[in-house]
């Protein structure tokens, strides 16, 4: 398993030359976010579609 500096690393290394800094800290924002994600759905921490739908109509 790679450490988050050089999963970062990597993220960084594909993108092209000419990437921003907004192009960076989106790439690594969207990698954090799925591993949180991947984590939660691991522990069980998700909701059904039916339950989220239900929810979705209470609002």
């Amino acid at each position: 398993m790679q450490s988050i500096k050089q999963e970062a690393l990597n993220a960084i290394s594909s993108l092209p030359d000419n990437a921003n800094i907004e192009e960076i800290m989106y790439r690594l924002y969207v990698i954090d976010k799925v591993k949180k994600g991947i984590t939660s759905l691991d522990k069980g921490e998700s909701l059904a579609l039916d339950e989220f739908k239900k929810d979705v109509e209470k609002w």
